[in-house]
């Protein structure tokens, strides 16, 4: 995640949200919902709670109950609602339209029930599924509503189910116990109205956050007086967890309330025995329920184009049926005279030689060449594959359950397990092409370590030697502290320089001790830090004497700030005590209490944080953190002893940011009374506001936040992911971009990224930092006019470098021995080649992603090898991956581990969350979920190639599967007159692509495997086959239909010719087509087959025997027309011999073809796992060159 100490904020420039402009309206709509709702909260438009009094409060306004429903379905609705939802794909209502047709008479070639067998299987087997889970859900929800807690009535707390709590209802609830609604506090069994909260069943956080209940309210409760009614003013329900805007009337009071008054549904109450609140949200309305819907639903590339081959062959059958129909009306035509005596077609019906006078219903041959046309759909059907669809969503399934299983994607440091939480788009993880990705927590592992410190211009730990590392503040001071006194034990040890250490604890009074003192007094008090203290024992073994010792751990909502106050904490600054009003802080064991005037939390416009505190001494100071670039513009110069430290932290700074340190600046003001007085009252305006409260709290801020004294700065240490330089390379190696989008300054990034090998020293950096639309525009054309860009294929540049002083702009080398740099193209660089990296900022892409700026942009970044983007917020990310979705077919990633990540990962085609330190608001809104940015390199080379390799295959051979059986019904079609009669049984057509050739392919989409996982591994220029498309495009389905046809022809006429000097009936040929084709289909899988395992033994030759047994089965029914005719077929040897031959001609070219494609032009795959093969044969001479070559 990003520098800013709270990251979770959605809040957001006014600049920057003209970048939202740019995307879909959907994600518009998302991303304004989960911003800060401040316009939305009109003072017409609040909600009036009236505390203990739910009648008044409910029968005014009609609030929300609190019983909850994440079902879908009721009951009464599941079986409309789920099929309306289920017919929303267009096969579905194809099929469905050929049933309806099936039903009429003068169309009705299979039996009717038969006809609608395959639609309704699957439109079951979806419901069953469907209904399945949506009853888990109702269950869910019924053991949510049915919990109970204690609610106040008639004076007493009696124990009430939460579905049947309402609004302005006091509830109270113990310690470990989970909030059953959105509850504003008025007391707790703290007597400074604290709270400790988990918001781990929200958003994922582990650690403690602090609520606090306002102290007007909190000593009523303590005093054990009557709950009095008050009056709550509250914005509308909404879903931003992170702002609650209110003011409460109370003993004719009126005080504000924030996001620290309030406790959401879903928090559990920790290290706190009780607490007492008023519901303000129920069911629904809760900030929780509103927050949970699901991540938007995306669809795989391979499936759209799968939709072009579904046109190409719907075309293939209305010429097949236009075929048919024409030949019925000249058949029609041509015997017209004869139609009384033909037996099809004659006009009266006959029995035994006599008319019974009853007609034939002959509608003519127009109207029966229509009907024909009808027909001819019908047992054409299944050209268009409906079993695809199931095929597909269990082979999905299959693969997810391999991936998640995968122990080499398990991170036994958190304990996480891949996820799949979307089924649909598995085979995009084998054509990714960029890759974009977040920074802190995402590639590095956000566990901050305070490393630099820079002090009124001077630069401390520069180096933590090991035997002085850790903290001695005894043995280092000059004036040692006493042992007697207590001491604090940090929960994890950190270095201190001994030098730093002297000066906190010398008498000496100047700017340099104060400046010090000042600088770690707000690293301990400018937060929102919970100490959570546990006390223990301890002796010292010079002094024999027994030492009180307080363990002390710190909980904060941002990584950065604990890592600040553990810092002050080993240099004798310990905040060890935090209420609403006052902070306690041991300095250096003098116990210091400073009241807490008012706070000022960061935000991602101001960019900093500010406390307001009255030291013991009666004066006021304004202590402030922040940004670089919004603190070092708000400092004093009235001396040139100012300047001089100005100037000296800046160099620190970048000293900082050069290493990959994260950077700070910490100032101070002094506040006059009048300056105090001013602020109060604009403070305790802002604070009660309904309307627009942010800006105006912001406003109040900039009132002190200026003219301050610098006191120094920080660096903490964000240290990389284990295997992320490895796993970029290997993502570089198989041919991905990766674009690093992070929220940290432009120095840590570059750091960073060269640290991780996304940047290498040879690379020439582009870097634009505009400050205007004109700059910008004025940047980019420069970028272009400097290399002489001219544009290759329309997204690609051929670069030529000129041997002019211009080359400054990137600090080119200007050498006389190369005029002539290499021309360049981003897809292949050669030996010689020059490779480019971008850094721009986020100020420049303000101006840059809106209008014709857009694709000058997209024109430089997609020719540069690297594009590192800076201080970009969440909806700039979702701007630069819509940038490139939006204009090239390439397939996008984007990984990240936090909230203002959620934009980024929803855009992109697949999204991916890591199991952070910052929430799991990543996760929740991904495709897949993973612990570490390592797994990436095995999800994408190994299950994304293995999962587009097997899918594609599927598509094809589906197609291949079902062509084969219509092009055999069309063959027979056209020998017998144009009628449409069929030689297959009703149920021979219908079990073809349920049962008997279902479960090969199944099988062979889970198991199969090309390469191994070691060979992906160690090759990942293999993944370019994902690329290319090889396993699924326009050439390959082709060549699939024109052996189609061949085997087709081979399957009919076969057969044909060999009995046809014999008595054999339709039915018996029919019989043996059927065994014919499945035996034909199941073989043909076999010859792609390139793992072969029992299961898959099991499937392909058990299909066969099933197909066998099934049609034994059939023909023991005397009902049907077949009876008994596999029996009489089986006993000849001609039987045998025709399904051999049949087997032998219709996959002999396929096999000419594999054999001549594989010895003459074969692939990289093919070339790897000849390889590999090799390999494995310890005897094989080449096998041992390959060994000794690797």
């Amino acid at each position: 995640m990003e520098l800013q100490p709270n990251s979770t904020t959605f809040e957001i420039s006014g600049a920057s949200l003209r970048v939202g402009d740019k995307l879909n309206k959907s994600l518009r709509v998302r991303h304004k919902s989960m911003q800060l709702e401040e316009n939305t909260s009109l003072e017409s438009n609040h909600r009036l709670i009236y505390v203990n009094d739910p009648r008044k409060t409910n029968d005014k306004y009609e609030f929300s109950g609190n019983e909850i429903r994440t079902s879908k379905y009721t009951f009464i609705n599941f079986l409309p609602k789920n099929l309306f939802i289920q017919f929303h794909r267009v096969a579905y209502l194809y099929f469905l339209a050929i049933a309806a047709l099936n039903q009429l008479p003068p169309l009705a070639v299979f039996g009717r029930t038969v006809s609608l067998f395959p639609l309704l299987f699957v439109l079951c087997v979806t419901a069953i599924k469907d209904g399945y889970e949506d009853w888990r859900r109702h269950r869910s929800d019924r053991n949510e509503n049915n919990r109970e807690s204690l609610v106040l009535h008639a004076g007493n707390f009696e124990r009430k189910e939460w579905k049947k709590m309402r609004a302005g209802e006091v509830v109270k609830i113990y310690a470990n116990e989970t909030l059953p609604c959105d509850m504003v506090l008025l007391g707790t069994s703290d007597i400074n109205g604290i709270a400790y909260i988990q918001t781990m069943n929200l958003d994922g956080e582990s650690n403690l956050k602090t609520r606090y209940a306002r102290q007007e309210t909190t000593s009523m409760l303590l005093e054990g007086e009557k709950i009095q009614t008050g009056l709550i003013r509250c914005e509308q329900p909404n879903r931003n967890i992170y702002e609650f805007t209110a003011n409460m009337e109370y003993n004719e009071q009126r005080f504000p309330l924030n996001q620290s008054n309030i406790i959401l549904r879903g928090c559990q109450l920790k290290n706190t025995e009780w607490a007492v609140g008023v519901v303000v949200y129920a069911g629904q309305e809760t900030k929780a329920m509103m927050n949970s819907a699901m991540s938007p639903s995306k669809r795989s590339r391979l499936e759209s184009y799968m939709n072009r081959e579904t046109l190409w062959l719907s075309t293939f059958l209305l010429t097949m049926c236009l075929v048919v129909a024409l030949g019925m009306g000249l058949w029609l035509q041509r015997n017209k005279e004869q139609l009384d005596e033909l037996p099809y077609y004659r006009n009266r019906y006959f029995e035994k030689g006599i008319s019974i006078g009853r007609l034939y219903k002959y509608y003519g041959i127009p109207m029966e060449t229509f009907f024909s046309f009808l027909s001819s759909i019908i047992v054409f059907q299944i050209m268009i594959p409906i079993s695809l669809y199931i095929t597909m969503e269990l082979v999905r399934l299959g693969q997810s359950y391999f991936m998640i299983g995968d122990k080499y994607m398990y991170d036994s440091s958190s304990g996480s397990r891949f996820q799949c939480r979307s089924l649909n788009i598995n085979e995009d993880l084998g054509q990714i092409r960029y890759v974009f990705s977040d920074k802190t927590g995402t590639l590095t592992e956000n566990k901050m370590e305070f490393r630099r410190a820079s002090l009124y211009g001077k630069n401390y730990c520069r180096s933590f030697p090991q035997d002085d590392g850790l903290r001695r503040v005894d043995s280092s001071a000059s004036k040692p502290i006493s042992l007697s006194q207590r001491r604090w034990k940090l929960k994890s040890e950190v270095p201190v320089d001994s030098e730093l250490l002297t000066l906190l604890h010398e008498d000496i009074v100047g700017d340099e001790r104060i400046a010090a003192h000042e600088f770690f007094l707000t690293l301990a008090a400018c937060n929102t830090v919970i100490p959570i203290l546990s006390r223990t024992s301890s002796s010292d073994c010079l002094s024999d004497q027994l030492l009180e010792v307080e363990a002390i751990d710190y909980q904060g909502e941002s990584p950065d700030e604990q890592a600040l106050v553990t810092a002050a904490s080993a240099y004798g600054y310990t905040l060890f005590e935090r209420t609403s009003g006052h902070i306690a802080i041991d300095v250096n064991g003098e116990r210091l209490r400073l009241d807490v005037l008012g706070l000022h939390e960061f935000d991602s416009v101001r960019k900093r944080m500010s406390v307001v505190i009255r030291f013991p001494n009666g004066s006021v100071k304004v202590l402030v953190k922040g940004a670089d670039s919004s603190m070092l513009c708000i400092l004093r110069m009235r001396n040139e002893k100012d300047e001089h430290v100005n100037q000296a932290t800046k160099g620190h700074l970048t000293e900082y940011s050069s290493v990959g340190l994260r950077t700070l600046v910490i100032a101070s003001r002094d506040l006059t009374d009048a300056e105090l007085e001013k602020w109060q009252i604009m403070y305790e305006d802002a604070s009660t506001s309904l309307t627009d409260r942010s800006s105006k709290l912001r406003q109040t801020a900039a009132l002190i936040e200026c003219d301050l004294h610098l006191l120094g700065a920080t660096g903490v240490e964000d240290k990389l992911q284990e295997g992320v330089p490895e796993t970029i390379e290997s993502l570089r190696q198989a041919g991905m971009k990766v674009w690093v989008l992070t929220g940290d300054k432009q120095e840590t990034a570059i750091s960073i990224g060269l640290s991780c090998k996304l940047l290498t020293p040879d690379m020439q950096q582009i870097i634009i930092n505009g400050t205007s639309e004109v700059e910008c525009r004025k940047l980019l054309l420069d970028a272009k006019l400097k290399y002489e860009a001219e544009f290759n294929d329309g997204n690609h540049w051929k670069v030529e470098l000129r041997k002019t002083a211009e080359s400054e702009f990137l600090g080119l080398p200007n050498s006389d021995n190369s005029p002539n740099l290499p021309m360049w193209n981003s897809e292949e660089e050669g030996p010689g080649s020059t490779s480019f990296a971008l850094i721009i900022d986020g100020n420049s892409l303000v101006y840059i992603l809106e209008k014709d700026l857009e694709s000058k942009l997209y024109d430089l970044a997609t020719s540069c090898k690297v594009v590192l983007c800076c201080r970009v917020a969440p909806l700039q990310k979702a701007g630069i991956v819509d940038l490139v979705k939006s204009r090239t077919d390439d397939m996008t990633l984007a990984i990240g581990d936090g909230a203002n990540d959620v934009s980024m990962i929803q855009m992109a085609d697949v999204g991916i969350g890591i199991c952070g330190q910052e929430g799991r608001q990543a996760v929740m809104a991904s495709d897949f979920a993973m612990g570490q940015f390592r797994f990436l390199k095995r999800l994408l080379l190994v299950h994304g190639h293995w999962n587009y390799q097997r899918i594609g295959y599927l598509v094809l051979y589906n197609f291949y599967r079902n062509a084969v059986f219509v092009l055999m019904l069309f063959w027979y079609v056209l020998t017998t007159a144009f009628s449409t009669t069929s030689a297959l049984t009703d149920w021979s057509s219908v079990l073809y692509s349920v049962i008997y050739t279902s479960v090969p392919t199944v099988m062979v989409g889970i198991l199969d495997k090309d390469l191994s996982h070691k060979t992906l591994l160690r090759n990942p220029k293999l993944y370019g086959a994902g690329h290319r498309q090889e396993s699924y495009n326009m050439y390959l389905f082709w060549i699939t239909m024109l052996d189609t046809l061949w085997q087709s022809l081979v399957l009919f006429y076969v057969p044909l010719l060999i009995y046809k000097d014999t008595t054999i009936d339709i039915w018996s040929i029919g019989s043996l087509w059927t065994i014919a084709v499945v035996i034909l289909v199941n073989m043909h899988l076999a010859m792609d087959i390139q793992r072969w395992l029992l299961l898959t033994h099991f499937a392909v030759w058990g299909s066969i025997v099933i197909t066998y047994a099934c049609v034994v089965a059939l023909d023991t029914i005397p009902r049907l027309p077949n009876y008994w005719t596999i029996f009489h077929l089986a006993q000849s040897p001609t039987y045998w011999i025709t399904i051999l031959l049949i087997i032998v001609l219709a996959l002999l070219p396929r096999f000419i073809f594999k054999v001549v494609q594989q010895m003459f032009w074969p692939s990289d795959i093919q070339i790897a796992r000849e390889a590999e093969i090799l390999r494995k044969q310890p005897n094989s001479l080449w096998s041992k060159t390959i060994q000794g070559s690797g």
